[in-house]
Formats: structure tokens, C-alpha cells, sequence
């Protein structure tokens, strides 16, 4: 179960190509997109550190040297937090960037994870990291309202919020929640257990949805947390054109 304790650490998978925005990703990386003047990166750790966080983890991969530049440059800018970096050593998914990371993670007990290119209303923070704190689980999963998540993971749940069931990428139109994956967790230890156990999918990664799909078959507690208001993988340049309307300035 997730201890009652401080939680200071965060780390946020920053590796990927981001292939659906084209030429946008070219030459940038999809986490350094900038909304409202400022790279997706910095929304989601503001966020964080304004919630009481102030340890980052970041892992890169694919145009690595820009992200690791740009963590540098802004660590000096925000003193009060501390900001590291890994390179994923292959870009074999979600479930290789947490296990590239985790000697980094040896002296946490709890922290947080999630996507470095999602964004969402600001309010959410302090919420996921509050109720993080208190919540007697082994792992917290953030969830958003949606009206189909084929394109991410359909999340079923019950009326005490725990989750039941993990669905990673449906078919569309056979979900019948409408409760996609967020992509903002909390966790222990015991989740590398699981990440250890991940044999490659048949897109040739390790998936981090499928590893905690095991942990609820292992009946490991996981809860979910209901997402409010703005939210946005940033996936195509329709989204990233979304969220730049959200946050216009």
C-alpha cells in the first residue's frame, strides 16, 4: 500500500518520437512544444512543484540533448528544485523508461510518475498529490472523462474508485467506460516487481499499462483519481492546437 509519508520525487518519461505531429517533432522534441509561451515539460512540473513536489527525474531518448539542455537551464532558473536526467539506453517503451530510471529511484518509498507531453488544468496537481498522500493503495491512477479512449486506455472502475480492469488502446467504440488512463500515477516499489516480469508487446515494447493490468490481476489495490476540467496527451497537431487555446495566455 502506499506509505503515509513525505513525497517529494517525480519522474516524467520524456523519450519518445511523437510521430502523429510530423514536422512539429522534426527538430523538436514533443515535451519542449510550447503552449502558451512555455514547453509542455514546464506546465507539468510547475504543477507538480507548486503541489509540494521538488525532485524531477526526466528520462529522454529521442533528440535527448535538447531536453537535457533545456532541465539544466531551467533547474538553474528554479532553485528550489532539482532536476536529473537518464537516457533511456533504447527507445522500447514505457515500461524501459521506468526501468531505465530506476536506480535513480532507490531512496524513494513513494513517488510520483507520468507523461511529459500531457497537460491539464493546473487544480489537478495538488488534488493527485493530496490524495496520493492519504490513499490507501499500492497504486494511484489518474483518470479522464472522455467519450470513447480508444486512443488510450480505457480505465473500469468501481464506486470506490477501485479500478478493475485496464484496457490499453481498444478498438473503437468497444469501451463501455468512458474513463481514459491520464497518464499521472503514484506508486511504490512494488511496481518494478511487475516491470520486470513485462515480455515485449507485439509492437515490440514494454508497456507500462500492462504491468499495472498485472498488478489488479495479482489483486494489488489500485484507485483512481478523477481528472477536472482541461486535459491533453498532445498527441496530433490538433491537440497540441487545443491546448494552446486552453492556455492562451
Amino acid at each position: 500500500m502506499l506509505p503515509h509519508m513525505a513525497l517529494r520525487t517525480a519522474l516524467l518519461m520524456a523519450a519518445g518520437r511523437g510521430t502523429r505531429l510530423g514536422v512539429l517533432t522534426a527538430s523538436t522534441p514533443k515535451p519542449l512544444l510550447e503552449v502558451a509561451g512555455k514547453p509542455l515539460l514546464a506546465h507539468i512540473i510547475e504543477g507538480l512543484t507548486e503541489a509540494g513536489l521538488e525532485r524531477f527525474v526526466i528520462v529522454t531518448g529521442y533528440l535527448g540533448e535538447q531536453i537535457e539542455s533545456w532541465c539544466v537551464h531551467f533547474g538553474s532558473a528554479h532553485p528550489r528544485i532539482t532536476i536529473q536526467t537518464i537516457r533511456q539506453p533504447a527507445l522500447n517503451g514505457t515500461g524501459g523508461a521506468m526501468l531505465a530510471a530506476r536506480e535513480m529511484l532507490s531512496s524513494e518509498d513513494q513517488f510520483v510518475f507520468g507523461w511529459g507531453d500531457i497537460v491539464m488544468d493546473r487544480v489537478n496537481y495538488p488534488r493527485f498529490i493530496a490524495e496520493s498522500r492519504t490513499m490507501d493503495c499500492d497504486l494511484m491512477l489518474a483518470a479522464n472523462e472522455i467519450g470513447d479512449p480508444w486512443r488510450g486506455g480505457a480505465v473500469y472502475f468501481d464506486s470506490e474508485l477501485r479500478v478493475k480492469r485496464l484496457v490499453e488502446k481498444p478498438s473503437r467504440g468497444t469501451s463501455s467506460t468512458k474513463w481514459n488512463n491520464a497518464g499521472l500515477f503514484a506508486t511504490n516499489r512494488c511496481l518494478f516487481e511487475y516491470l520486470e516480469r513485462l515480455q515485449p508487446s507485439p509492437r515490440g515494447e514494454l508497456e507500462l499499462p500492462q504491468a499495472i493490468a498485472a498488478m489488479i490481476a495479482d489483486g494489488r489495490v489500485v484507485r483512481a483519481f478523477k481528472v477536472q476540467g482541461f486535459w491533453s496527451d498532445v498527441g496530433t497537431p490538433e491537440d497540441l492546437e487545443a491546448a494552446r487555446t486552453h492556455f492562451k495566455p
